[in-house]
């Protein structure tokens, strides 16, 4: 079933397994798909003599399997045949449970997935053809093991339409906890594990001790800003810990980057990955998956605190944290980021050439977002939900006078309609007739403005009026030994580019302070 080249990839793969494997494999004879999991299994097992197939025929309309190591269950379940891009997360439940994966949690998330309230069945529906699935299904995966009361079901929709359509299910993938929705769209460990705390609660061990971590710099943020300013903090010979909640930040959430300098065409995924692999040519401590409870910044050394009992102390504190795009918050919108829901036209408009698109805010930068798109786009829609556009003037001009520009204030945007891959229209409500229409189109730029990553450092830093941290031109903040770059921060235009030079810059400030004695 599995072409030869593959089977050559996945006998390299297992070759360094140490435990025994088995693929429980319960099915009905009569069921479809029942023969071609039989022998996309028995491919896999033979790719090493530590893998084999335990075969179990059944009554009913079942079609899985169970991951066991050493003929004991590891918690993971596969519903369905992960083959497409599920077979990353069949090779990987293997290499983990045998300590030999990739994205294994470190102490602390250890720590923190241990103590979560149990037991607690998870189950991800997915599409084989969705990209955002496998992280979802592998992070959840790690939960099962390595917590014994953990289990973690990976289910095929497409094999089981009668339970997708009970539970109403619109997008892949969507998350069960103990049968109540947990999360849908995509998702990393941290931020999973987070909803499962909040959710179901956790019981730290009584003698748990603190983890303290000490460094010369502490970057806290994993985007462009972030990893260029660790990078050129080691490069100078400092220590350095990167605190982020995800290596790439922002990033990941872009499809297509055609705009960074040097590199015509790339994803966010690829440079987020790129991100890392640079970070990790230096001697850089990376703790990802890290969400801050608590900061202090005054006098020295800072202090970091984030959930988990870890503690992170340091001369110097780089914040790089970033900003997220203001979302509508309405029904679709998170299910089809990527798909069709943009927030950056500079980075993603070229790929809505000769389309159709909406921009929903009518600020300056939602009317400069229409002005550049109608540039490309066959028709741009703009919606505002105040009754007259915020813009200046000149700009409402401009955009009034572009023959391919609709303009609609009193506009309540409802919710993101799609197919299940793409977005095809956006519901909007008149708040003056009260009239609701469907408007057909290929994307949704949501442009209500940015809000800066800030809220642990504002009671401590001079902040704008819209939370920016306040710099000067070199990065520095209204604290000694505090420095902050990126979006986070008030440099003007948030861009990719940006972002790393001035990261570079907060580095190169924090070294020049420690020669001259401020920090």
């Amino acid at each position: 079933m599995l072409e030869t080249s593959i089977l050559t990839q996945v006998r390299g793969i297992f070759q360094q397994l140490e435990a025994r494997y088995t693929f429980h494999i319960v099915y009905n004879p009569s069921h479809p798909q029942a023969q071609e999991l039989l022998d996309f299994l028995a491919d896999v097992a033979s790719c090493s003599d530590k893998l084999s197939c335990q075969p179990e025929t059944i009554g009913d309309t079942r079609l899985e399997f169970s991951l066991l190591k050493e003929g004991r269950e590891t918690g993971i379940c596969f519903r369905g045949i992960p083959n497409g891009h599920e077979f990353s997360s069949l090779l990987l439940a293997v290499l983990n449970a045998d300590g030999k994966g990739k994205n294994l949690p470190d102490e602390t998330l250890q720590r923190r997935i241990a103590a979560l309230n149990g037991p607690l069945h998870l189950q991800t529906y997915v599409s084989l053809t969705c990209t955002n699935c496998p992280d979802v299904v592998q992070a959840l995966n790690l939960l099962a093991l390595n917590h014994a009361q953990i289990t973690h079901e990976m289910t095929d929709g497409a094999l089981f339409p009668d339970e997708v359509e009970r539970l109403n299910i619109q997008a892949v993938p969507s998350v069960y906890a103990n049968g109540e929705l947990l999360h849908v769209g995509r998702g990393d460990l941290g931020e999973l594990l987070t909803k499962l705390e909040e959710r179901f609660g956790s019981t730290p061990q009584a003698d748990a001790a603190p983890v303290n971590r000490a460094y010369d710099v502490l970057v806290l943020g994993g985007g462009p800003a972030g990893s260029a300013a660790a990078v050129y903090a080691a490069r100078k010979g400092l220590s350095v810990a990167v605190v982020a909640e995800r290596i790439g930040g922002q990033v990941k959430e872009t499809v297509g980057i055609e705009n960074l300098i040097s590199v015509p065409q790339t994803t966010g995924a690829e440079l987020a990955d790129a991100l890392r692999r640079h970070m990790e040519h230096y001697p850089v401590d990376i703790f990802d998956h890290r969400h801050i409870e608590e900061v202090q910044l005054q006098g020295s050394p800072k202090l970091v605190r984030v959930k988990g009992n870890e503690t992170f102390t340091a001369p110097a504190v780089i914040i790089a944290t970033g900003a997220s795009w203001r979302r509508l918050n309405v029904e679709g919108e998170a299910e089809y980021i990527g798909r069709g829901v943009a927030f950056c036209p500079h980075c993603d408009g070229p790929f809505y050439q000769g389309k159709d698109v909406a921009v929903v805010g009518g600020g300056n930068s939602g009317i400069e977002a229409a002005i550049d798109l109608a540039g490309i786009c066959r028709k741009v829609t703009v919606f505002e939900f105040m009754d007259t556009l915020k813009a200046d003037q000149v700009l409402q001009d401009k955009a009034r006078s572009l023959p391919n520009v609709e303009i609609f204030t009193s506009a309540q945007t409802l919710k993101v309609n799609g197919n299940g891959g793409k977005v095809t229209s956006v519901r909007v409500k008149n708040r003056l007739t009260g009239e609701e229409h469907d408007h057909p189109l290929d994307g949704i730029f949501v442009q209500i403005g940015l809000a800066a990553n800030s809220a642990p450092f504002r009671d401590q830093l001079e902040t704008t009026p819209i939370g920016e941290i306040k710099t000067d031109t070199s990065c520095r903040t209204s604290l000694p030994g505090v420095y902050a770059a990126g979006d986070v921060s008030s440099v003007p235009y948030k861009q990719i580019v940006i972002a790393m030079g001035e990261g570079a810059k907060a580095a190169l400030s924090a070294f020049d302070d420690r020669i001259r004695g401020v920090l």
